[in-house]
């Protein structure tokens, strides 16, 4: 699928306000990153390039790039410089996935794409993703599988405005890296909300186990630099060889 990234123009950077100045360089970065002046790789200029560029010090560009850092939206590589964060599988292993088998490391679960068409959004998909009433979604359903056994009933929702010819190209197993490579969409945060449920005959069928079967039902919004809502993700998780791991800090 050739790639659809347009960079647009740069943002003016933000006004003296009451944010502290280092928010206000922050943010101003992650609109550069949101807009494609910066996309998933790429190196940002230096500290000091920064610094004299936005009529600030050394100081307030790093603590800016610390809050960065600390957010995952970029990486400081020692001698090389600071670069904006790709969706590798990696580093979603650690942030966004939740899933971990209950005898190993955490690893990235294979994905078994089961259709993937275009229709007419519902009415809570509109609302959820924040969309004109009777716009287009992308529906992708597929299993996600460890060690070869399906653990996971996945339903995707997307906005087709965003994603042009998603549902007509290969879609691959890592999903957030395929947004940010073809379409220039960064996932920046995710919003879940998790409870307990009994698996209907056709999600029991899909996971191979028995009807009735319990599961989590995880619902994910998950929103670009930019806080717009940009996907919806249901799944539905059996937990009988793996469970919901959750880092506090």
């Amino acid at each position: 699928m050739p790639s659809s990234r347009k960079p647009r123009a740069a943002p003016d950077a933000p006004k003296v306000g009451f944010n502290p100045l280092y928010m206000q360089v922050r943010d101003m970065l992650v609109q550069r990153m949101a807009h494609g002046v910066w996309g998933p790789g790429d190196a940002l200029p230096s500290e000091q390039e920064l610094a004299k560029e936005l009529g600030v010090s050394q100081g307030t560009v790093r603590k800016a790039l610390d809050d960065l850092t600390d957010r995952n939206l970029v990486v400081r590589r020692q001698g090389r410089g600071t670069f904006v964060a790709e969706h590798d599988e990696a580093r979603i292993l650690f942030r966004f996935l939740k899933i971990a088998p209950d005898d190993g490391a955490p690893v990235f679960p294979v994905s078994r794409i089961l259709s993937a068409e275009r229709r007419r959004a519902s009415a809570e998909e509109c609302a959820r993703l924040e969309l004109e009433r009777d716009a287009d979604v992308i529906h992708v359903r597929r299993i996600r599988l460890l060690g070869g056994r399906p653990v996971i009933s996945e339903t995707v929702t997307l906005p087709a405005r965003s994603f042009p010819g998603l549902a007509e190209g290969e879609i691959p197993n890592n999903l957030y890296g395929l947004y940010a490579a073809e379409f220039g969409v960064t996932i920046a945060k995710a919003i879940e909300r998790i409870k307990a449920v009994v698996l209907a005959p056709e999600e029991a069928a899909l996971l191979e186990v028995a009807p009735g079967h319990p599961a989590l039902h995880i619902d994910r919004l998950a929103l670009s630099l930019e806080g717009t809502p940009v996907e919806l993700r249901v799944s539905l998780c059996v937990t009988d060889l793996c469970h919901y791991r959750s880092e506090l800090h």
